[in-house]
């Protein structure tokens, strides 16, 4: 893995400065030929940024883009998605599922290297931002790469049992667990940095429109430590979360919304398994939900819905997270403290269930009558799982979600992932691949 870093860094560290060089060469500044390519990138606000604003579009751009890979490889394992082009064989192999998919899987190895190189070139930037004079726009340059940092982390800890503890040669691993953590931390740090340095209104004009930075990191925070059994921290996290605003990528006629330019413009590739989101037994969604048309259209032929929602046009904007999201892991975190709280539980699940389109900043609502109590601890997490499953759909935590709400294998095409051979190749302390 660190081979492969270098060699992509120098190239993106070339990128960078030529950009530089060309930005300035009106002012007739001109970097030191002689100087080291880190010291030129990394010793200035503008190369600083340049890397962090790279971190973005690394992340939620294009098929090799995390964002992509993690909804793909999510969607055809938890039977959100169907196959339309058999030829597409790393998709194949995450629609067949067990064995088919292994360590040779394109869409599992862009996920990893790219997750691994956001990483890196987070931390670097973390490391030389606190050397600018200007601390308000430090601030944000952390915050900002804080945010991909955990995203990276959080998106290998979903998929795969065990995540490396650190970038370089011979890493070890650590525990699943371990990772949300070690997410979670990031965020704390990137709190932190912001609460004593306010981030400077001219970092912010220098970054892509659309991510609210704050929120972001208390919606993510609020997010793996779900994942991580920590529902106080949840709700905690998810009480700061202020569910008006929205956070979101965004994209324009250069760089494109991904699902859009590569399955929902072609129909070459995938589109959504049934007008059920793939759902099935009690969790289908009630033939009233708003949700259903929002995210799918129907079709005449096979597949028989087509993809709607946040993937329609080149430059839709893709939420980093949803309000619904928040509002859920509330309820899930109410139900699951060690003495449950069924009544606050079913009272948020309530806020997503009768939400209205119009009521939400990005139109996901459900409108449906409110669920009505008492409703047990087994029968309020089932319906908790549903919803989750439909409000967050192509969002890439239903996996995840399967997993923690003890859905049987059965339902599911993989349970982990086995580990590219990219890291298997050159790292000897790659755990073994699951047996699903």
């Amino acid at each position: 893995m660190k081979k492969y870093i270098k060699k992509t860094y120098s190239y993106k560290m070339l990128a960078i400065l030529i950009l530089m060089a060309v930005v300035s060469s009106c002012k007739k500044e001109y970097a030191d030929p002689n100087a080291a390519l880190a010291d030129d990138v990394f010793g200035s606000s503008r190369g600083l940024t340049g890397v962090a604003v790279g971190l973005q579009k690394l992340y939620s751009a294009g098929r090799p883009g995390v964002y992509f890979s993690s909804v793909t490889a999510n969607g055809f394992v938890t039977n959100e998605l169907f196959l339309t082009n058999a030829g597409n064989v790393p998709e194949l192999q995450l629609s067949t599922g067990g064995n088919s998919v292994d360590g040779t899987n394109a869409i599992l190895a862009n996920l990893w290297a790219n997750s691994n190189k956001i990483i890196f070139d987070a931390d670097n930037v973390m490391a030389n931002a606190p050397a600018l004079a200007d601390k308000g726009y430090a601030s944000g340059l952390i915050a900002y790469v804080s945010i991909f940092k955990a995203l990276a982390i959080g998106n290998m800890s979903q998929y795969w049992e065990r995540v490396p503890s650190g970038i370089g040669t011979n890493v070890s691993f650590i525990t699943r667990v371990q990772g949300f953590t070690r997410a979670i931390a990031v965020i704390d740090n990137a709190l932190s940095v912001v609460a004593a340095t306010p981030i400077s209104a001219n970092f912010l004009t220098n970054v892509p429109a659309g991510v609210d930075i704050q929120n972001t990191l208390y919606a993510l925070k609020a997010r793996y430590a779900l994942f991580a059994g920590n529902y106080t921290l949840a709700l905690t996290a998810a009480n700061s979360v202020d569910l008006t605003k929205r956070s979101s990528f965004n994209f324009d006629n250069l760089t494109f919304n991904p699902i859009f330019d590569i399955a929902t413009s072609t129909g070459n590739v995938f589109q959504p398994m049934n007008a059920n989101l793939g759902l099935t037994g009690i969790y289908v969604p009630d033939p009233a939900d708003k949700r259903v048309p929002f995210y799918t259209v129907a079709n005449a032929v096979a597949p028989l819905a087509r993809l709607n929602g946040f993937f329609t046009s080149t430059t839709t904007a893709i939420p980093i997270y949803l309000p619904g999201e928040i509002i859920l892991i509330k309820a899930e975190a109410y139900a699951r403290q060690s003495t449950p709280d069924l009544g606050n539980a079913l009272t948020q699940l309530n806020l997503v269930v009768t939400k209205q389109p119009a009521a939400d900043p990005f139109g996901v609502g459900a409108g449906l009558p409110a669920i009505v109590g008492p409703i047990s601890q087994s029968d309020l997490l089932n319906l908790i799982y549903k919803h989750r499953s439909i409000e967050l759909y192509m969002s890439g935590l239903k996996l995840e979600d399967m997993r923690r709400f003890g859905l049987p294998n059965a339902d599911r095409k993989r349970n982990f992932f086995p580990y590219p051979f990219t890291e298997r190749d050159n790292n000897p302390n790659t755990p073994a691949d699951p047996a699903f």
